[in-house]
């Protein structure tokens, strides 16, 4: 050991062992100026090999996972369902379950994903979302609001791709933008579960879907075969008796002159006033013409305003109130296979059944 003027014992000092010999290297506290070399040697050179070699996987493996984090966090597309056909609805604990279910747990884990893309589902589950807009998005989890704005984006872009269904979802992103400028605005005074920004990227995103909403150009399809106009009147006069509300007869009034004279008979929207309103109603919101005829029409849109119109979907969710099982019921798999949607041990099964509106969805989770 060469002597240096200073004892190679004295706790100033540290030594390595280098291909040259050993070296005198200062102590780490006296400062690491961004140097990685004090003593001619990497650090490298203080670890074995095998020790060197199990420090390089671990740092390799907590890369790979912190990695693979933030691609979850960050990708919006990113899906958390479970993407379940049914799911429990339990309010209390009992000996055999503990806890309840919420309703962002009942949104996570049942298959909404999927019923967007079901012609038949997709009505009920935006009119979902709207409810949820106005009145229920602050108690959503945060995995559970990250999975709204996913089926939220896969609407949007459903009807930018098929030009289906724009004036509903124009609704929606109304209600929802009115929301989030509240909830925003209020901060402090509201729960908002993650970080201010990310709401206020979010209501950007739906400013920009209302944008694109609205320059949405709807496209003339060259068809040669046989159009709407083609059809004898008496059987577009049954289609529009076969609508149920009223902004959609005025839509389909305006593609011919036939059409829109159609939909201006007075025994129409007096059909269509029956069915959703009662006589009670009628009396407090009367309209007459200048002849002392009831305008139905202007009745209808004065009612609307002012009461809940019933509302129609080809399919939704149901309750087995045997079970206490939320669940979609496939119609046609049922009638094939004779299968109720669940595993219902009632002896009648389809007795126990009952349909489930959207806001009966969201009053299954108010304890």
């Amino acid at each position: 050991m060469p002597f240096l003027g200073q004892d190679w014992r004295s706790p100033g000092w540290s030594w390595i062992k280098t291909e040259d010999g050993w070296k005198r290297c200062e102590p780490w506290s006296e400062g690491l100026e961004g140097e990685n070399d004090r003593c001619g040697a990497s650090h490298g050179t203080i670890l074995n090999s095998e020790d060197e070699e199990i420090f390089n996987n671990e740092e390799h493996e907590y890369a790979s996972k912190k990695r693979k984090k933030d691609h979850f966090r960050n990708d919006k597309n990113t899906q958390c369902f479970y993407r379940e056909k049914w799911i429990y609805v339990h309010k209390e604990s009992t000996r055999e379950r503990h806890g309840y279910c919420t309703l962002g747990e009942a949104f996570n884990r049942l298959d909404f994903f999927s019923a967007v893309q079901d012609a038949r589902r997709f009505t009920y589950v935006a009119r979902l979302l709207q409810l949820i807009a106005k009145s229920q998005l602050t108690s959503l989890s945060g995995v559970a609001q990250k999975n709204y704005f996913n089926v939220l984006d896969k609407i949007v872009q459903k009807v930018l791709d098929d030009h289906q269904n724009p004036r509903l979802i124009k609704d929606l992103l109304q209600d929802l933008s009115s929301t989030l400028c509240i909830l925003i605005r209020g901060v402090g005074k509201s729960v908002l579960v993650g970080n201010i920004n990310i709401w206020v990227c979010r209501l950007e995103t739906i400013l920009n879907w209302q944008q694109q909403l609205q320059n949405l150009q709807m496209t003339e399809q060259v068809d040669s075969g046989l159009t709407l106009s083609d059809l004898p009147v008496h059987m577009l006069s049954n289609i529009l008796y076969r609508f149920s509300d009223g902004w959609d007869i005025v839509t389909l009034g305006q593609v011919t002159p036939t059409l829109s004279a159609l939909s201006e008979d007075r025994r129409l929207w007096k059909k269509l006033c029956q069915y959703h309103f009662g006589e009670k109603q009628f009396c407090r919101h009367l309209i007459l013409s200048e002849k002392g005829h009831i305008e139905w029409k202007l009745m209808y849109f004065a009612l609307q305003k002012h009461y809940p119109t019933k509302e129609q979907y080809g399919d939704t969710l149901h309750f087995c109130r045997h079970c206490s099982i939320l669940f979609w019921k496939d119609c046609r798999l049922a009638l094939l296979l004779e299968d109720s949607g669940h595993p219902c041990t009632a002896a009648d099964p389809d007795s126990c059944f009952t349909p489930v509106s959207p806001q009966h969805f969201i009053d299954l989770f108010k304890f």
